[in-house]
């Protein structure tokens, strides 16, 4: 396998070590004779999340398929693909990645060295590596990524704000809790779940830290869109918001939790990959990506 100058460096600094053995665990893996084709790998991913699921500007499912795909033995899951993940990938010899996050968005005119989406698409390619995108449809579907981030609180009556083309799915869910609890602990709930040191609130008008929360609407990633479909609720959960939209909710006595963009979905990772992995009767290895992160931190030293 070829690793570019730029590829080596980036290797180099991100602590990811011992590359040079991927050609050796590749061929051991795969002849080993477990995994399966890439068509099967993708209609178990869509059996979970029909492509049906995804909206319509959404850019999901197969996004790089190599001239010569191989059998599918290791899979690395991420929210967002950047170059270090890809690279993570290479290390582990995964075959496939599945990014929640389309990398490929905006159509490319190019696929050249000229910016970091093209070095990742050629990259892919030339080391005959997989790309799959469920994004939207992950959102939709039921057990997907917006259920996830509604298990930060008790036991509640779920329904999507949205409907989507199957029952019991779509776009953002509105909860009704089973039992009040305050914004105390709906905000700590949300930082468990999420596993986040921080969030950020913005108070309802005329409302307090012990007020009651009996109702939730919530929308993994940029959830204004979703929540403006929302006519009253105690809380609005996203991972972001425009700042008239949290202050329009906030005038109407909504308080609002926002966590960062990619950190409303990001969690969900891990418990899918078990379930993942389970329905291949683990003759796939379904990895997490250690490198994938939110661009954006909270700094309490600068």
């Amino acid at each position: 396998m070829f690793l570019s100058i730029r590829y080596y460096n980036i290797l180099r600094t991100s602590g990811i070590k011992r590359f040079f053995s991927f050609a050796a665990s590749q061929n051991m893996s795969n002849s080993e004779g477990n995994g399966f084709m890439l068509a099967e790998v993708i209609n178990t991913l869509e059996e979970f999340a029909p492509k049906v699921l995804s909206e319509s500007w959404d850019n999901t499912g197969l996004l790089v398929q190599p001239y010569t795909t191989r059998l599918i033995t290791k899979i690395l899951l991420t929210n967002d693909l950047t170059e270090k993940v890809a690279l993570e990938a290479y290390h582990h010899g995964c075959e496939m990645i599945v990014s929640y996050h389309p990398p490929i968005f905006a159509p490319l005119k190019s696929i050249v060295q000229s910016s970091w989406k093209e070095r990742i698409v050629s990259f892919l390619l030339e080391n005959r590596i997989s790309l799959y995108s469920p994004h939207t449809s992950w959102d939709s579907t039921q057990g997907g990524v917006n259920d996830w981030l509604a298990s930060s609180f008790p036991y509640c009556e779920s329904t999507p704000i949205i409907p989507g083309v199957i029952p019991n799915t779509g776009a953002g869910r509105f909860l009704n809790l089973n039992s009040n609890i305050s914004l105390t602990d709906a905000v700590a709930r949300v930082k468990k779940v999420t596993s986040l040191k921080h969030v950020r609130l913005a108070m309802g008008c005329g409302k307090s830290m012990n007020d009651t929360i009996q109702t939730v609407a919530l929308c993994a990633g940029s959830g204004g869109s979703v929540l403006k479909n929302v006519l009253t609720a105690d809380l609005f959960l996203t991972g972001e918001m425009l700042h008239h939209d949290v202050l329009d909710a906030a005038q109407r006595g909504i308080s609002v939790i926002l966590t960062n963009h990619s950190d409303s979905e990001r969690g969900f990772l891990r418990g899918f990959a078990s379930k993942l992995q389970n329905k291949f009767d683990n003759q796939i290895l379904v990895l997490v990506s250690e490198y994938d992160k939110d661009p954006l931190t909270t700094s309490l030293n600068v």
